[in-house]
């Protein structure tokens, strides 16, 4: 398929049969920035992943604890049933899904989702991070961001993307893998 850049704000890009898209990371990789835009050009609703972890698990992270499996269990649920709920919609949402199980227990409510995982080297990401305010993750939980992280495997679907370049640089390629 032809590479086209994104349309300038405020245009939609016509996908077929745009999927559940989830952007991928640790903290700090672009997932918000990349998603809201990504979820404007197709046209279709977005949610932050953040803002489903119950507040245990804000607290948890804000105090520089990392999450465990089973911290993460009902945050994995409430996305799940989001992205239930757009079935057949598509839509964009965030969210860290940094181990394969995660990503499988996601796939339960949309087995068509399609990941995209913002790669971004360490030192990027703690600049990204140092220079971020009012977020409840801090920096020191990028070790063990970086840790638990599961690269897609080749039979997943989805992308990973270069996301250290300019965001509209990984939007446009964010499209053009949708398109794929």
């Amino acid at each position: 398929m032809p590479h086209e850049d994104p349309p300038p704000s405020g245009k939609k890009v016509r996908v077929r049969d745009v999927p559940m898209i989830v952007v991928m990371g640790v903290s700090g990789s672009g997932k918000t920035t990349v998603g809201t835009r990504l979820a404007d050009i197709l046209g279709v609703e977005y949610a932050d992943g953040d803002d489903f972890h119950p507040p245990a698990n804000v607290a948890k992270m804000a105090a520089g604890t990392p999450l465990d499996d089973a911290d993460r269990a009902p945050w994995l649920d409430a996305l799940a049933a989001w992205m239930a709920g757009r079935s057949g919609k598509g839509a964009v949402v965030t969210c860290s899904a940094l181990k394969r199980i995660y990503r499988d227990r996601l796939r339960v409510s949309a087995p068509h989702a399609f990941f995209l995982h913002l790669d971004v080297p360490r030192q990027e990401l703690e600049r990204r991070m140092a220079g971020r305010g009012g977020h409840f993750m801090p920096p020191s939980l990028l070790d063990s961001q970086l840790a638990t992280l599961e690269r897609l495997a080749a039979d997943e679907r989805g992308d990973t993307l270069d996301a250290t370049r300019p965001p509209e640089d990984v939007i446009r390629d964010a499209v053009a893998a949708l398109k794929r």
